[in-house]
């Protein structure tokens, strides 16, 4: 994260307000202000509502749009999306706020997908006042509902609506604890509009924010890990599933320690974030969802398999193996069966385990290493596979072209990529630190990746990196109002839309359904085709205030129109690309 974002620094003279004043809390809604501040979140992402109008200008007037700043958003989807992205560079929650129970609703899916990408976000939620007798006449009926926060409280680590002041302050402070806390995930406080607004006439007591948010460390059992290296060393063909691992690089090193000290091979996934050099020696073919032969014939072939919080650890052995059981030890290290409950089904498939370290992942894999100390390096090999180079002939773009003319545009230039579409090469691009991609959406929400690369690229802001996100065209469409936040703050990012005019991942189901029923294959792109007439996504990233290119349809244009995107880019500005690409999925 760069210095000015963790400054709270953005676009210095956007919406700064005049002649605020900090006297002293006057009104609940200051305390719940200062409450966010102490929380150290630098940004408060928003669509406003007047069920928290309080806080609103609390934030405005009290604390000055300073710690959090308010980031305008046009949909509360976007508001929580861009937390998330947030989260997935910093590994630390921004807030967000929603509207009422209405806002709640805009906002439950992005609040899904940083339940399922285990990403730390606070949601600041409001409701109407819960005393019947002081609600304004329809609007703040129908806004408001007896235990709002049902609505998400199967995909959230915790909620509250706190009945009073100091409870509401308490509260916020826990909801940041406990989603900084690991496994990590989104909180959500809901505040009465009459608790806001209410005059503050006894100043509360102060308090040592840091005394109530203690840091947490789950220890590592000395002796579990003497097993898994034990069992790691004896192994002849050891294997290494690396999945919900830190941004640091200090783990990363560690992690490629582990593997060459044991020699195990490698798999990693781009369902969340760059976990391994994948042009290194151990890496096995690309990283990607685990499904590709030869990943699934390492795991057939292993005798000691590591899985460091791997997602669907048990799914990945049924794809591998069928119906059989794993024939090798498998060890493995998570926390995430704390957040495990009945309603959701993302704990996945229940899988064959050995040996549980309940651990953070740098933490065990750390302790592995000290282990190591002593043993000698077993893998000094070279480089892997090269990276997939197609030629940028004339004529209709594939989807690696694509990737390859904007992998020659960028050069030796450091990249931060945000988001890959599910037509991805994961032989189209290799990840060598830790921040050269961030991972998916987690709960496969279309029309997050918008928001999501808005809240990394404020993460990056100021940083050395090129935020480059790349999605298709059904998912820039569902979030693409999510540009104006970025251009509105001038947080540079650029958008690759990889835009097959079809929401194609369907097609493919309806060509299943046709062979499965004998009907025509023909008839599959109905009801998925986004043609006649034709979306200009250029045009509608210009009616944003960002910088629209294309559409390209010819490969022989896509060196120079990255180039200038990404010129576009390092001056600052919001870019978005529009390529036509053909329909297709990498092998």
């Amino acid at each position: 994260m760069s210095e000015e974002a963790a400054n709270g620094i953005l676009a210095p003279g956007v919406e700064a307000p005049r002649g605020a004043s900090r006297e002293g809390a006057l009104f609940g809604s200051d305390v719940m202000a200062d409450a966010l501040r102490a929380l150290d979140v630098p940004y408060v992402a928003l669509n406003p509502g007047a069920s928290y109008r309080g806080l609103h200008d609390s934030i405005v007037n009290y604390l000055g749009n300073e710690s959090p700043k308010m980031l305008l958003c046009l949909h509360e989807e976007h508001a929580v999306a861009i937390a998330q992205g947030y989260s997935k560079v910093t590994g630390k929650a921004m807030a967000a706020a929603v509207h009422s129970n209405v806002g709640l609703m805009h906002a439950s899916m992005a609040i899904f997908n940083a339940w399922c990408d285990r990403a730390p976000v606070v949601v600041i939620g409001a409701t109407g006042s819960v005393d019947s007798q002081k609600r304004r006449p329809w609007i703040e009926w129908i806004h408001t509902s007896r235990d709002q926060a049902s609505m998400v409280r199967n995909y959230v680590k915790w909620d509250d609506q706190p009945g009073s002041v100091g409870a509401a302050r308490e509260s916020i402070l826990r909801a940041g604890w406990i989603a900084n806390t690991h496994p990590q995930g989104p909180t959500y406080v809901v505040l009465d509009v009459e608790l806001q607004e209410k005059s503050q006439s006894e100043t509360l007591p102060p308090i040592d924010v840091k005394r109530y948010m203690p840091p947490v460390a789950q220890g590592v059992d000395a002796a579990q890990v003497k097993s898994a290296v034990d069992l790691l060393l004896a192994a002849k063909k050891p294997l290494i599933l690396m999945g919900r691992v830190s941004r640091s690089e200090k783990d990363w090193a560690e992690r490629v320690t582990l593997a060459e000290k044991t020699g195990a091979r490698v798999i990693t996934d781009t369902k969340v974030g760059a976990a391994f050099p994948t042009d290194h020696g151990l890496h096995i073919g690309a990283a990607g969802s685990g499904s590709a032969e030869e990943a699934n014939a390492a795991i057939r072939d292993a005798d000691v398999i590591l899985s460091l919080d791997w997602v669907d650890l048990g799914g990945t052995f049924k794809t591998a193996l069928g119906a059989d059981e794993p024939k090798s030890k498998v060890i493995q290290v998570t926390l995430d069966y704390v957040l495990h409950n009945g309603w959701s089904m993302d704990y996945m498939a229940l899988p064959t385990v050995d040996l549980l370290i309940p651990a953070q992942t740098g933490h065990a894999v750390a302790a592995m290493v000290d282990a190591l100390k002593n043993s000698p390096v077993k893998f000094t090999g070279g480089k892997g596979a090269p990276e997939l180079d197609p030629a940028l002939a004339k004529g209709p773009i594939t989807v690696n072209q694509m990737f390859a003319g904007l992998r020659h545009a960028v050069g030796g230039k450091p990249v931060a990529l945000l988001q890959v579409p599910l037509s991805y090469n994961p032989k189209s691009w290799h990840f060598r630190h830790p921040m050269d991609y961030i991972g998916s959406d987690g709960g496969g929400g279309i029309g997050s990746g918008p928001g999501i690369s808005v809240g990394a690229a404020l993460a990056l802001r100021g940083d050395k990196r090129l935020p480059i996100s790349v999605f298709g065209d059904g998912n820039f469409m569902m979030g693409c109002q999510a540009v104006w936040t970025a251009a509105h703050y001038k947080i540079p990012l650029l958008i690759v839309v990889a835009n097959n005019q079809s929401f194609y991942n369907d097609e493919l189901h309806q060509e299943r359904m046709a062979r499965m029923r004998n009907r025509p294959v023909e008839n599959k792109w109905i009801g998925q085709r986004m043609a006649d007439p034709e979306l200009d996504l250029a045009t509608i990233a210009r009616g944003q205030g960002a910088v629209g290119l294309g559409p390209v349809q010819d490969a022989t244009e896509l060196e120079a129109v990255f180039a200038e995107a990404i010129r576009e880019l390092e001056a600052g500005k919001v870019v978005v690309v529009d390529v036509r690409v053909l329909p297709g999925y990498a092998p």
